[in-house]
């Protein structure tokens, strides 16, 4: 009669679990983890559908001076558990929870960075474009949670130092506006959006007719902004919503003119 192969589970637990042994050097760590995996991601969308999307992922936990490592296939069996449910904010919180209970940590960390793409229309001629974001997503949790959500979108900056000084126009450029928000409720992706470029001189467009170009030039001109007012009109949008109790922003504008950027950045607590 032949003998019953043990379950994988009875022969991971005969095999010597190395990470838990002790370390002598008695040196905690802060983050320890898995770093850029590569993952999908579904998102629920402002018009009540929802987005697919790649995602890098980011998890990690605190290691406390005693233990020698951290098992790194529990961070992948937890993010598969939440792979087919769509992602929001407040799901975050959740998993975060989840690696820290299954690594039995005082501290975790889930961070995931992707591309979120928005259909924008071209001021005049209508003609419909894809607009793509940089969105990120940051949450801890040690007994409390505190998720963050950053979101990024390209603007078109006019100087006004230039228009006051020149005769034939003004120089403008593109410019990289951030916004990372804590919330006290949902605060959809696009509505984020919708503040970061409207504290530029004008937005950009994936698709414009001549138009639309004639549009969006004479906006830029009729609007011109240093760096520190697209800062500090994004800051009073911003503090005008109930709903976000934390924000840090910032603007890089990338100079047409100079071999350098223009920056300024700014955080403000509500609470």
């Amino acid at each position: 009669m032949k003998s019953k192969k043990p379950s994988a589970t009875l022969r991971e637990q005969a095999m010597p679990d190395v990470q838990a042994s002790d370390d002598a050097r008695q040196v905690a760590i802060d983050r320890v983890g898995v770093k850029d995996v590569t993952y999908p991601m579904r998102l629920r969308t402002e018009d009540g559908g929802e987005q697919t999307t790649v995602a890098k992922v980011n998890m990690y936990v605190a290691l406390p001076h005693y233990q020698k490592g951290t098992h790194m296939s529990r961070f992948l069996e937890v993010l598969n558990e939440y792979a087919d449910s769509a992602l929001t904010p407040e799901c975050f919180p959740k998993v975060a929870r989840a690696i820290r209970e299954r690594l039995n940590a005082a501290e975790s960390h889930f961070e995931a960075e992707f591309t979120y793409f928005i259909k924008k229309f071209a001021p005049v001629t209508k003609s419909p474009g894809l607009m793509d974001y940089q969105v990120r997503f940051e949450c801890q949790s040690n007994g409390a949670d505190d998720f963050i959500m950053s979101v990024a979108a390209p603007a078109t900056s006019l100087c006004p130092c230039s228009k006051e000084i020149s005769k034939y126009g003004a120089h403008n450029q593109r410019c990289r506006i951030e916004a990372k928000v804590r919330m006290k409720s949902r605060i959809w992706i696009e509505e984020i959006v919708r503040y970061l470029e409207k504290a530029a001189s004008t937005e950009v467009f994936a698709v414009l007719k001549r138009p639309d170009e004639k549009y969006v030039t004479e906006a830029a001109y009729d609007n011109p902004k240093f760096v520190e007012d697209i800062v500090r009109d994004l800051a009073l949008l911003l503090d005008g919503d109930d709903r976000i109790s934390w924000f840090s922003i910032n603007s890089e504008n990338f100079e047409s003119i100079h071999n350098h950027n223009a920056y300024a950045q700014l955080t403000r607590d509500k609470r």
